[in-house]
């Protein structure tokens, strides 16, 4: 069944992203011929008005066929006057970008559901997981509550706050001689107090160097809770998960040429299978709809690069076109999408090779 909701939210964003160049291009005035979901050989269609409605057959995409997109196209005389070079530049771009801009406005309309229905996950002193053979899993379980490291238990701060103090405490007590390789014994230990059926204990731990989070660990993870916020606070956390996606995907896009950053990127498969898993387990429809709202964002930043044939790439050129007071020959447009199709491409094939890594290695950790 998860599957069936994957492709049926993947579909709903491909028809949003379509449906915002199609309604922008009527209310710009320009003919659309056709609106399609998908490629291919056609399923199944039919004709109201000038444009024509259908579904395809090979599930990757869809597009608006909008009079005139092609600057070589034969228009016929009767419906120049609606085609898409026909219109000012202004008109193009506002189409153009109505795609990624509804994308991105249902990411932001979902967050601030989200956020203001079920509130924010905000973290709690329990144990929520032990990490197997760390030095928590030989004193700790799940559902105890951590009160203090060292002594200290910070009754004036909040609970994340009081939590990321523990941390910094944990860190501070290093290997022998400030070793950090991963696994080594930190020379000295933890007084570690928590509660448990009632009953407060205290024991010494000796944390472990953990390369991949670059410090110290006891070993395991605190739990979480919801807290009912406002629609101000909703709306600002909306904002800014939007903003620090944003931002992370210019930091991918722009260091690609470095490891770290290549094996960020995922294709389809990718998304798909880590769609499976956030489907599975508690708080499936929670994490399903953050899931679809940042597929959703992320379909239109990506978008928005500017290299065609994404939208970003029609945009940049008509801002070209409008700076120098006329429009860019068919040539170099023709060369710019030539490059964007071999960059496009390579991302797919890398996205793949990364979705390839990852289903025969360790898997997405979507949990």
């Amino acid at each position: 069944m998860s599957w069936v909701l994957i492709f049926l939210g993947f579909s709903l964003l491909i028809i949003l992203h379509e449906g915002g160049h199609y309604l922008a291009a009527k209310a710009t005035g320009m003919r659309v011929e056709r609106f399609f979901l998908f490629f291919g050989p056609t399923i199944w269609s039919f004709k109201r008005g000038e444009t024509e409605y259908g579904i395809k057959s090979i599930p990757l995409g869809g597009y608006v066929k909008i009079t005139g997109m092609n600057p070589e196209e034969e228009v016929p005389p009767e419906h120049e006057a609606k085609a898409y070079y026909k219109q000012k530049v202004w008109k193009r771009i506002v189409v153009v970008a109505a795609g990624p801009a509804v994308n991105i406005a249902l990411a932001f309309i979902i967050l601030f559901g989200v956020r203001t229905v079920m509130g924010t996950p905000e973290l709690n002193q329990s144990v929520a997981s032990v990490m197997a053979g760390s030095a928590a899993s030989k004193v700790l379980q799940p559902g105890d509550r951590v009160l203090a490291i060292d002594g200290r238990r910070f009754p004036g701060l909040s609970a994340p706050e009081r939590l990321e103090r523990f941390g910094k405490i944990v860190s501070s007590h290093e290997c022998a001689g400030g070793e950090k390789v991963n696994g080594c014994v930190a020379e000295t230990p933890v007084l570690l107090t928590f509660e448990r059926d009632g009953k407060t204990k205290t024991v010494a731990v000796h944390p472990h160097y953990d390369s991949a989070a670059k410090r110290p660990l006891i070993g395991f993870t605190y739990g979480t809770e919801q807290k009912s916020v406002g629609a101000v606070a909703a709306a600002s956390a909306a904002g800014t998960a939007i903003w620090e996606v944003a931002e992370g995907t210019f930091h991918v896009f722009s260091h690609l040429f470095e490891k770290e950053e290549r094996e960020q990127v995922s294709g389809v498969v990718g998304i798909s299978d880590a769609a499976h898993e956030t489907l599975e387990g508690e708080q499936a429809l929670e994490r399903g709809l953050l899931l679809l709202a940042l597929v959703s964002l992320s379909l239109g930043l990506v978008n928005l690069i500017p290299i065609l044939p994404l939208d970003g790439g029609h945009i940049f050129w008509a801002i070209v076109e409008k700076l120098r007071g006329a429009p860019v020959s068919l040539r170099v447009m023709e060369r710019a999408t030539v490059i964007g199709i071999v960059l496009v491409v390579m991302l797919f094939f890398l996205g793949l090779s990364n979705d390839i890594g990852r289903i025969t290695g360790e898997g997405f950790n979507a949990r």
